[in-house]
Order: structure tokens, then C-alpha cells, then sequence
């Protein structure tokens, strides 16, 4: 069996990685999008199906305030003593020389649930993992966060502390075990005990593209730790840029059953057009790679002989696009359909922004059929922002919702948007004229904009004042179009192209500061707080790479 990277396309960043019997799981990063972490599931390492986002309740996880690209970061998911283990960070600040990075840990009995209220483990720095040792004692580790360094680089290395069962908090005294190596800015650190060693992989250099993963090892839980002498095990800092998978890292490794090795990681695929000077269409010709669809899982084979730290199985430390699976029973997993009604519950690969309160946001009873969104807040909003989205997963796709909506004036519009965060978005709105005609409009926030201005690159578009209507675009690389057609018309071409590569990681203040990806779906806003709705019939994504 062969597989092709990678194995969770788009926006699924940090992931961590445990094996129960013959079932994988994967934990994945969910940032300022709730519910809270996404867990997917395999039997094969090679497909792979969304399963749960166990963080679903106030109790667990309530993001408002939280800045574009806080959030959830890192979670770590274990297994031991008959429950799984979930530790994750809630960065409430991020920015700055402080940061407010609250870390938690919550358990269940099954994947599904029920998932425990959160304990509080620390708030000191970010990325937690939680070890079992042999000895049933349990370690959480983290990244520290040092205010007082200067020169960009804060992280002030790997500490770790003993978990208490039975106290429901961390005790003992607080070590710094790890400070890294000269690449800097160690993080994301997962504990694995191996021939007698201790073995520390870390991420280094940053999450762009000098992103690494680094090991260090140990005879003692503590320390000292020895690096690597290949340094990095895995990165594709010296790649060429051409190479389809950049800015690997942030790593976590699983055994299967017959004892065959992998190790999951992050990557990002830039478009092909931003490597070079590109026009049109308001790209910009800097040679900037942009990765629209954030930094994704991918897979790769260890060999890790016994006494020595592991190594790719391909050889080298790039990662490989195309590897050989394990030697397990092919188990595919039934595709997303392309085309989504709203018969009662929201489609699993929806999220909303920020708030355990989504019934502020939306309903799907308000109107039997339809998924009713309430006008909130602004597109700026970090509090209640009623905007429902799923993952860009292909560069090239097409996507259309129908819509309903009698808009009261110019301050209520809703529609279809691509979506990466509060200064980065693409948005084919129905509002109001200035006389109350109902018209169309496209609202723009480029990327590299401080002072994230919106411009309007088309006129309206007088349409009926009744009736459905249906909204589309067209993403093509970098290039993405709306369109519109009246309930059975033909589609009509809004006539602007705009830069699809500007909703990514790197437009704007680069890959070190924002940390999602692409989104396309449906909101509603209404600045006049009188929450005035628009109902939404439907949903397609059509990906159409290859």
C-alpha cells in the first residue's frame, strides 16, 4: 500500500498521534474555530475520517476575545489506564513580548466521549504533551515562554512536572530539561522511553519554512539530554523550492501493532504561481510562496534500530511525498459529499468561530430545511461573528450556497465568503443600497493592508427584492471569481478576479504569525445589533485538483 501526502489536506496543523488496538487517531490544532480540536480516525494510516471535536462546551473552551490564530493550539492525545488524554493550550494573547497561554487537560473512556471538564495544568507556556512512564507516574511537558529574552527568540526551552491522579494537578518541582539547539525556538515536544532511553523530539526554527524536528535522548527522565548528531530528523529547510511539501515539522510518532514506525507531521503546500513573478489578478510578483491551505498532516516511514535515534525510511530528512504504508488491511473511509443540506444538524466538517453559544449564532430550526444565521457582529468581530465554514482542501474547487434574505438596509449583509481571519478575506455579500434596493457586492480585505481597510472592487448589482438567490465562486490557485445566478438562471460572473493567494499563512505579517488556513462558507453580519437573519438552503464544495 502506498501512500500519497498529505493524509489530512488542508487546515490540520500540530498533529499528535496514538494507536488503541487497531485504531489510529490524530489530533489536530483548531486554533480560534470551535468546537475545539480535531480528532480524526484510521485503521490504515492512510484513510482517515473526522470522528469528534471534543472540546463542545463552555466548560471546556470559550474562545471569544481569543485573537485570529489564538486559541487552541497543540493539543497532545494519549492513552493509558483505560482513558484517553487530551491536553491542549487556549492562547488567550499571542502577540507581544507576554503571552497568555492557559493549558488544560480533559479525559474520556471512548474517542467520542463523554470528555471530562478541563483541569488546569499551567499557564507558563505552550505546546503541553503528557507522558506515561513505565512506573505509571505521569509528565507534562511544555515549552517555557521567557519575556525577558530578547532578539526574537523567547522560548526559553523544554520544561517538565509531574501530573497528580489524584490531586487533579500538577506537583513537584518544575525542570528545564531541554533548551535546544542553535536552530532555535524548540517547542512541540512529545516524550517517548526506547532502550533504555529517554527520547525527546522537539519542533525548531520556527513554523515557516525553516520549520525542523529535532531529538534529543537521555538515560534519565531529567536529563542531561543529548542532541541528535543529524540534528534534525526531519525539515525541508534545504529543499528546493519546487519540492511539493515545505515547512515540515512540529512531529509525533506511532507503532503498529507488527512494529512498524511513522512519524506524522505538519507541512504546507505553496501555490506553484507565488514561487515565481506572476501578474494579474492583483497578485503580487515578490517570488512569495503562499500556502492557502495552511499547514496539513502528512505521514512518513521510520527505521529506528535499537541504541540509535530514528531516521527516514527514504533516507535524508526531507519529507517525501508518496511513502510505503504499513502492512495492514486497506480500510477507506467513505468520501465527504460534495453537496450539503441543513436537515437538522450542521455538517461534522463545519466550524464557527470562537463562542460555546453557537444558538446566538445560527439555528437549524428556525426555519425547518434551511440553516438560519442571525446578523452579529462585524467581519472585525472576535466575540460573535455568525460565520460558518468548512476547510479549503484544494487549490482548485468550487463552491455555492442559496440564500434568503430581505436585507433592512446596508448594514445587514450575508453570503458566501472565503474566509482566513479578521484581515484576510474575500466575501460576495446581499445588502442593501443606500434607497433599501437590494443589491450584491463584493467586500475585499488584502492581506497586506495594517490597517485592514475593505475595498469594494465592483459596483452593486441590483437584484430582485425577493427570492432566492445563488451565490458561487470559482477558485483557481491564486485566482479566485464570484458569480451569482437567480433561483433557476444562469450564472452571472461578479467580473473581478481576486488573490486567492492572499488568504494564507504567509500574506501579511508571514508564516511565524498566523497560523490557520483557508476557509469557504456562509455568513451573515448586521452592524446595527437588531440581528436581522438570512437562511441558507444548501452548501456545495466541489475540489477539483488533478
Amino acid at each position: 500500500m502506498r501512500i500519497t501526502n498529505p493524509i489530512l489536506p488542508g487546515f490540520n496543523p500540530d498533529p499528535s498521534i496514538v494507536r488503541v488496538g487497531e485504531d489510529f487517531y490524530i489530533a489536530t490544532s483548531t486554533f480560534e474555530w470551535y468546537p475545539g480540536v480535531q480528532i480524526h480516525h484510521s485503521r490504515d494510516l492512510k484513510n482517515w475520517q473526522l470522528v469528534t471535536r471534543p472540546l463542545n462546551r463552555a466548560a471546556q473552551l470559550d474562545m471569544r476575545g481569543d485573537p485570529d490564530s489564538g486559541g487552541v493550539w497543540a493539543p497532545c492525545l494519549t492513552y493509558s489506564d483505560g482513558l484517553f488524554w487530551l491536553v491542549y493550550t487556549d492562547m488567550k494573547r499571542r502577540d507581544g513580548a507576554w503571552k497568555d497561554s492557559h493549558n488544560y487537560v480533559v479525559t474520556a473512556p471512548a474517542i467520542e466521549g463523554p470528555w471530562s471538564d478541563p483541569v488546569w495544568l499551567n499557564s507558563s507556556g505552550f505546546d503541553p504533551s503528557m507522558f506515561h512512564d513505565e512506573d505509571g507516574r505521569k509528565w507534562v511537558l511544555n515549552m517555557i515562554w521567557n519575556h525577558n529574552k530578547t532578539g526574537g527568540d523567547r522560548f526559553g526551552g523544554i520544561i517538565i512536572q509531574e501530573y497528580s491522579v489524584a490531586e487533579r494537578r500538577l506537583v513537584g518541582p518544575v525542570r528545564n530539561i531541554y533548551r535546544g539547539t542553535d536552530h532555535k525556538l524548540v517547542e512541540g515536544p512529545h516524550l517517548f522511553r526506547r532502550d533504555g532511553f529517554y527520547y525527546l523530539l522537539t519542533a525548531e526554527g520556527g513554523t515557516g519554512y525553516d520549520h525542523a524536528v529535532t531529538m534529543a535522548r537521555s538515560r534519565e527522565l531529567f536529563g542531561p539530554y543529548e542532541t541528535d548528531p543529524a540534528k534534525h530528523v526531519l525539515t525541508a529547510k534545504d529543499t528546493d523550492p519546487d519540492h511539493l511539501l515545505q515547512r515540515a515539522g512540529h512531529a509525533d510518532i506511532v507503532e503498529t501493532e507488527a512494529g512498524e514506525l511513522f512519524m506524522v507531521h505538519l507541512c504546507s503546500r505553496p501555490l506553484p504561481e507565488t514561487r515565481a513573478a506572476v501578474t494579474g489578478a492583483g497578485i503580487h510578483a515578490d517570488d512569495v510562496r503562499r500556502s492557502p491551505l495552511g499547514r496539513e498532516t502528512a505521514i512518513q516511514r521510520l527505521v529506528w534500530d535499537a541504541g540509535e535515534f530514528p531516521r527516514l525510511a527514504h533516507g535524508g530528512c526531507a519529507p517525501a511525498t508518496v511513502i510505503d504504508g504499513p502492512d495492514l488491511p486497506k480500510a477507506p473511509v467513505a468520501p465527504v459529499p460534495a453537496r450539503r443540506s441543513f436537515d437538522g444538524a450542521l455538517p461534522p466538517e463545519f466550524q464557527w468561530l470562537r463562542t460555546p453559544h453557537p444558538d446566538r449564532l445560527f439555528s437549524l430550526t428556525a426555519r425547518p430545511g434551511a440553516l438560519r444565521l442571525f446578523g452579529r457582529e462585524s467581519p472585525g468581530s472576535q466575540f460573535e461573528h455568525a460565520l460558518v465554514a468548512r476547510r479549503q482542501t484544494h487549490h482548485r474547487f468550487a463552491a455555492e450556497t442559496e440564500i434568503e434574505m430581505a436585507p433592512g438596509d446596508y448594514q445587514h449583509f450575508a453570503g458566501l465568503i472565503a474566509w482566513y481571519g479578521r484581515n484576510k478575506f474575500h466575501y460576495l455579500a446581499v445588502t442593501a443600497s443606500d434607497d433599501g434596493a437590494r443589491v450584491l457586492t463584493v467586500y475585499s480585505c488584502a492581506a497586506d493592508w495594517p490597517d485592514a481597510r475593505i475595498d469594494i472592487p465592483v459596483a452593486e448589482v441590483p437584484v430582485p427584492g425577493q427570492g432566492a438567490l445563488k451565490l458561487g465562486c470559482d477558485v483557481d490557485g491564486a485566482v479566485l471569481r464570484f458569480r451569482y445566478a437567480q433561483a433557476g438562471g444562469d450564472w452571472t460572473d461578479m467580473g473581478v478576479a481576486l488573490d486567492q493567494s492572499a488568504i494564507s499563512d504567509e500574506a501579511g505579517n508571514g508564516p511565524g504569525n498566523n497560523f490557520t488556513g483557508a476557509f469557504i462558507g456562509i455568513c451573515a453580519h448586521d452592524t446595527s445589533g437588531q440581528g436581522r437573519p438570512a437562511d441558507f438552503l444548501s452548501f456545495t464544495y466541489e475540489g477539483q485538483d488533478g
